[in-house]
């Protein structure tokens, strides 16, 4: 195990350690990019939490990393009697970044084409 995806994990299990004990457990998961967690309880109705690997590295690196993951904490704890999936960073986030990297992406890819033609 790399020492970066044990960074990775102990803030994750950080991040959800607010959960009643005992209710959360990691689960393996074929997907390399998140790491993901089963709830079971019967007061909340959350049932996983997936977490980007990528996030959590930024995170980790960043100096406001303590109020971030105590605002995350909140957060789950708020969402977890209220909705089935907790993810970070939230959907929304993603597809507010996405259209911008793909136009970024486009560009880039437009401008070698046009020199190679001239």
């Amino acid at each position: 195990m790399a020492t970066g995806t044990i960074h990775e994990m102990r803030v994750a299990e950080e991040i959800v350690s607010v959960l009643p004990g005992g209710s959360f457990m990691r689960v393996c998961s074929d997907e390399r990019d998140s790491i993901r967690f089963a709830v079971r309880a019967a007061d909340l109705k959350l049932r996983s939490v997936v977490l980007s690997r990528a996030s959590l590295r930024r995170l980790i690196e960043d100096p406001a990393r303590d109020v971030k993951i105590e605002y995350l904490q909140r957060d789950l704890l708020r969402s977890a009697k209220r909705r089935g999936e907790f993810s970070y960073p939230r959907t929304s986030c993603l597809s507010r970044v996405l259209p911008r990297r793909a136009a970024a992406a486009a560009k880039a890819l437009a401008l070698p084409a046009v020199a190679s033609v001239l």
